[in-house]
């Protein structure tokens, strides 16, 4: 950091101490567009993130987030890529935010587009979904952490497995299977195979550990191990469906499917991303229904093929009150 923009930082520190947040936010602003527009970027950043943290440790959410968001404009003029750097910039100022800060989700959608564009990965950089993630497990919204951790590292499927069990603790014991789907569908289809199969071990060891008395069975092959209970047979069912890719036997899952019919009809939320797992993983099509003006709205509205895309749900917290499951997210 230049000396030029330190004594800058210095000045506005003291306006903010002061108390004098919305002139220390303009001054700030205008500073770093100057140096946008002489493609001084590096000034621009480092302006722009630390008058940004300084007014979030001040409890100023908005004006912190509009400097955060800014900062986003910056590295897409500059064509920063997601490296090192630039992403523990991002991460540093997440961190800062106020738990629950609304203005937070608009930083987070510029993340998110910032990485896809100028990144590897086009549903945005996987590192960044997992710090976003879990933030907002910490902070106990449940719908946005789910988005982002399915996207997220091999690391996330510990928290997403976390997350679903704490929730699924405040309900009932037959429930599981609900919470668990909630982790196995959505890392299903995007095709990660690998992090199903972990969020479900994870899970059902928590649910062992929790309740020894579920009278749990293991049968283990060269291949996998399942846990098989006897009361939570769409839990079993999970288990069973991941051993079934596991072999591509498109048999087995219409056995499986035939076998836990009457347990399925309890879950009709699960027709929909059952019908897509058939027919990515066991070449089953689905039976085309198209409606052009209606897939044409679902896509603006919706997504699209996004399996997160779904009808607004209430927003939950981890730790409310005990509640009938909700279908996995984005296929109801």
């Amino acid at each position: 950091m230049s000396a030029k923009i330190q004594r800058v930082l210095e000045r506005q520190k003291a306006k903010i101490e002061e108390g004098d947040y919305y002139e220390a936010h303009q001054q700030l602003r205008t500073i770093a567009n100057r140096n946008v527009k002489s493609q001084d970027y590096t000034s621009a950043l480092d302006l722009l993130s630390s008058g940004a943290l300084l007014l979030l440790k001040a409890g100023q959410g908005g004006s912190g987030a509009d400097l955060c968001n800014y900062l986003i404009e910056v590295y897409q003029k500059a064509g920063l890529k997601p490296d090192t750097a630039s992403k523990a910039r991002i991460v540093h100022l997440l961190r800062a935010f106020p738990p629950n800060e609304p203005s937070k989700k608009k930083f987070v959608g510029g993340i998110v587009e910032w990485s896809a564009k100028f990144g590897e990965f086009p549903a945005g950089d996987p590192d960044l979904h997992h710090v976003i993630g879990t933030l907002f497990y910490e902070e106990g919204d449940v719908y946005d952490a789910e988005r982002h951790l399915t996207l997220g590292t091999s690391d996330s499927a510990q928290v997403f497995s976390d997350l679903e069990y704490e929730w699924y603790a405040s309900d009932e014991p037959s429930t599981a299977s609900a919470y668990a789907a909630r982790a196995v569908f959505p890392y299903l289809l995007i095709g990660n195979t690998r992090a199903a199969n972990k969020a479900l071990l994870l899970f059902t060891s928590r649910l062992s550990t929790s309740h020894p008395g579920l009278g749990v069975q293991s049968i283990s092959s060269p291949s996998s191990d399942i846990r098989i209970y006897p009361s939570l047979p769409l839990l079993n069912f999970l288990g069973l469906l991941l051993l079934a890719i596991q072999r591509g036997s498109s048999d087995l899952f219409k056995q499986l499917k035939s076998h836990y019919a009457s347990h399925l009809k309890e879950r009709e939320e699960w027709d929909e991303p059952l019908a897509q797992i058939g027919e990515m993983y066991f070449g089953i099509k689905i039976p085309s229904q198209s409606n052009p003006m209606f897939d044409m709205m679902s896509s603006m509205l919706m997504g699209g093929n996004n399996p997160f895309g779904g009808r607004k749900q209430e927003r939950k917290s981890v730790g409310a009150a005990a509640q009938p499951a909700p279908p996995a997210p984005g296929v109801d």
